[in-house]
């Protein structure tokens, strides 16, 4: 057994680790795009010849967003992903497609590809990929996005591996907590926040109202780079329950606009495949509430809409919370409302998820007083504030707790991470557990 890493191996995109399970046939862990300071050329650079299945864990565009370029390589194998995955991942690479080339029309060929291709299975329910080798492989929940899952694989030694793919926190409303496999011999990790302890869940809410109150009082807008699959419909969730709490306070009067198409979709499908929600939402709905669709929110669909709005706004300075793309402010239409409000003292700017490095999302975590957006810079005065209760990763101590939990683990494979997340959290692993073997992969 062998595992190559062909992204995730020094950083935190372009996941795509390649199983060989016998000398003559392998799968792969994702196909992910690189994203920021790591970006590089989409083609696949490594030997197709011997991989015969990719398995998805879930579809943020850094774990499936070199897909395309997989079936460019000649991949023909089976792509096997949950059920809600499998609705997902079209609206995924369709965007993709049209931010790299400004057209979908290449996304035809993909999506018959895909129709052929994808293989939509349920969580906790072994398949076995492939009749001539002793293999299998079992889908479960990872509370990081709707359909997420970390993967247990059955290999023909006997031996039961895990990978990761990225692990969701404990305690958010909207999905359920990851629960550890009950037992594995190897577990291949992600170490994003393996050197950090996240801001409290249940205090988000609260900073939450408080950035709110401070933009009522002082006139602005709120911005809200927001990934489109998962942290914008957290969001969405705390905020119809703050206006629920808060039935007399002046929050019940602010806008509260998603500019997204595509997170819009995202949306639909929570709300599609509700019975993979946690407790707490559920509970909701049975009240008769919506967590994801209600009065104050206002969808945004045309550009010449958006684009309408972002004038009014500059021009008119009326409080209102703004959720929109790209998360890491690198693309999308985050970048016309960042242009427009940053001058904006009144601004405020909410980061609820990781900004990887070189992307202007990590600048405006600094505080950087010029932003740059490809061609253009703009000073930043805007307020600038770092909710780390909406990280959609697990920190590092749920981490640990997730590995030590697993009965019968000797090793691990620390991936995921920049080279100093990797090496601390390794050191923090071997300080819990010193039998274990900790291997970080970006120094393999």
């Amino acid at each position: 057994m062998q595992i190559i890493h062909h992204g995730a191996k020094d950083g935190v995109t372009g996941s795509c680790h390649e199983l060989v399970i016998e000398p003559d046939y392998s799968i792969l862990i994702d196909c992910g795009l690189f994203q920021g300071a790591e970006q590089r050329a989409l083609d696949i650079d490594f030997d197709l010849s011997r991989v015969k299945a990719l398995v998805v864990t879930h579809c943020h565009i850094d774990h499936v967003g070199r897909i395309p370029w997989l079936f460019a390589a000649g991949f023909r194998g089976k792509i096997y992903l949950t059920q809600a995955s499998a609705a997902l991942l079209p609206i995924v690479l369709e965007d993709g497609i049209k931010v790299h080339f400004g057209s979908n029309r290449l996304f035809d060929a993909v999506e018959t590809l895909l129709d052929k291709r994808m293989v939509a299975a349920p969580y906790n329910q072994w398949l076995q990929p492939c009749d001539n080798v002793n293999y299998r492989i079992r889908f479960q929940p990872a509370g990081h996005i709707l359909g997420s899952a970390f993967v247990e694989v059955d290999m023909p030694d006997g031996t039961r591996g895990v990978f990761s793919g990225d692990l969701g926190p404990c305690n958010t409303p909207l999905l359920p907590d990851p629960v550890p496999p009950e037992f594995a011999d190897w577990l291949v990790m992600e170490s994003t926040y393996g050197q950090k302890v996240h801001d409290d869940i249940s205090q988000r809410r609260f900073r939450l109202k408080t950035i709110i109150e401070r933009s009522l009082r002082d006139g602005g807008v709120i911005l809200v780079p927001a990934f489109s699959i998962g942290r914008t419909q957290e969001l969405l969730f705390d905020l119809e329950q703050l206006i629920h709490e808060l039935a007399d306070d002046p929050i019940h009067q602010i806008p509260i606009i998603l500019d997204s198409p595509m997170a819009q979709k995202f949306t639909d499908n929570y709300r599609i495949f509700k019975k993979f929600w946690g407790l707490e939402a559920k509970q909701k709905l049975q009240s008769g509430r919506h967590p994801l669709n209600f009065e104050q929110l206002v969808c945004i669909d045309s550009h010449s809409d958006h684009q309408a709005l972002v004038n009014r706004l500059t021009n008119s300075g009326e409080p209102c919370i703004v959720i929109t793309a790209s998360g890491m402010v690198s693309g999308g239409r985050i970048v016309n409302y960042m242009k427009a409000l940053l001058p904006d003292k009144r601004t405020d700017v909410l980061l609820v998820g990781y900004q990887a490095k070189g992307t202007p999302g990590r600048a405006l975590f600094k505080d950087d007083a010029f932003i740059r957006f490809d061609e253009d810079t703009v000073k930043n005065n805007a307020q600038i504030h770092n909710l780390g209760g909406y990280s959609a990763h697990a920190d590092k101590d749920e981490l640990i707790g997730f590995i030590t939990k697993v009965k019968g683990l000797t090793k691990v494979r620390v991936v995921h991470g920049e080279p100093k997340s990797q090496h601390k959290f390794k050191e923090n692993l071997l300080n819990v557990n010193a039998n274990l073997v900790v291997e970080a992969a970006c120094d393999i």
